[in-house]
């Protein structure tokens, strides 16, 4: 991760749990101090440590983005002129990398030129003082800039919390295992495929892991049933997608979530729940997960049925398409990854919830 954070690469380890450093640090946070001014990292270090921050220093760029993996911290100040990487590339760097892009930069300078405030906002920087500052000035700016990193960490945390009442569900039952990270990889497989960005990548990603979470609230029995469901157990088993959307809350990072957790069981003829939507008005996203569902149901062992074949799956889907269900658009270019080998799970993409398929499926 290190090395791939100093070339500029995107790390494809995992963005670092919320909250996990609150045990470990002052309340107040981490700074990462970045200079290679020894007297302004000794005035910014007593600055900082007086409102109660934990203060790490580096020197220069790679020292920095060494720092930056380890320690985590909940800000950078970070100096332009520095040896080998100056400011505005590690700036980049870090607003490019998932796993540190929400972390506040505040670039603090002597370089005060017009062209220089531009290229660090261009940079991403939260924020700019110039060289001499006024260290009220900046401790206040840290504190607000470290508060919203806080709220940022919070909501962060109510969708980890989320995600881990998702493998819950997963959980109770063997036959699952491994569901939801599959549906998670051919999502994002069959939405790169079809062209849209990484926002819907993204969601695509967490509505493989969220898609059925609603079904913590149905009980063991009906989720096991060996045999066909009476129609009034199915019309229980059909509320774990209402029940799953009102989970997902108002959290904005699930906000084209929400649409996948409640659709994904539309048909766009209308002969799908809950609200029996039809053509443009099944969301895009909800008609991805709707087949990959699918096709991981008909290839995995279920409790009334063994593993069926690939091919015996796209024919089904074929038909679905044939008879106005599905989008024969998607349904095509599903069978054509799963024929060009791209559908393939390695063991290490089925039992880990946390690698961020959007980024580093091919």
């Amino acid at each position: 991760m290190k090395s791939e954070l100093l070339r500029g690469q995107t790390p494809a380890s995992v963005v670092p749990k919320p909250g996990t450093l609150l045990g470990s640090l002052p309340l107040a946070g981490s700074v990462l101090v970045v200079d290679d001014d020894q007297q302004s990292l000794r005035l910014l270090t007593r600055l900082l440590e007086r409102d109660g921050f934990h203060v790490h220093t580096a020197t220069d760029g790679e020292a920095a983005l060494a720092s930056l993996v380890r320690l985590a911290p909940d800000l950078i100040l970070l100096d332009v002129g520095l040896p080998g990487l100056n400011g505005f590339e590690i700036c980049r760097r870090v607003k490019s990398s998932p796993a540190t892009r929400l972390t506040p930069v505040v670039i603090v300078t002597g370089h005060n030129a017009h062209e220089h405030r531009l290229e660090g906002i261009n940079s991403g920087a939260d924020d700019f003082l110039g060289k001499p500052f006024d260290g009220e000035e900046l401790r206040a700016r840290v504190r607000s800039l470290i508060r919203l990193k806080r709220h940022t960490d919070d909501l962060e945390s109510a969708e980890a919390v989320i995600l881990s009442l998702a493998l819950t569900v997963e959980a109770r039952d063997a036959y699952t295992e491994g569901h939801c990270a599959r549906l998670a990889k051919y999502a994002v497989t069959l939405g790169r495929a079809v062209g849209l960005g990484e926002e819907d990548l993204a969601a695509l990603y967490r509505g493989g892991y969220l898609h059925d979470l609603g079904k913590i609230a149905i009980p063991d029995a009906l989720l096991h049933k060996p045999t066909s469901l009476t129609s009034a157990e199915f019309e229980l088993m059909k509320r774990h997608t209402i029940v799953g959307e009102h989970l997902c809350g108002n959290l904005r990072s699930l906000r084209k979530v929400r649409p996948i957790v409640r659709c994904h069981h539309e048909k766009l003829d209308g002969s799908g729940y809950p609200d029996g939507l039809s053509g443009r008005d099944v969301p895009l996203l909800a008609q991805i997960v709707s087949i990959v569902d699918a096709y991981d149901a008909i290839t995995t062992t279920r409790p009334y049925r063994v593993a069926l074949s690939t091919e015996h799956a796209f024919g089904e889907l074929r038909r679905d398409a044939a008879a106005g269900a599905r989008s024969a658009e998607l349904v095509e270019a599903f069978v054509a990854l799963g024929r060009e080998g791209q559908l393939e799970i390695t063991a290490e993409v089925s039992s880990s919830a946390n690698a961020p398929a959007w980024e580093e499926s091919s």
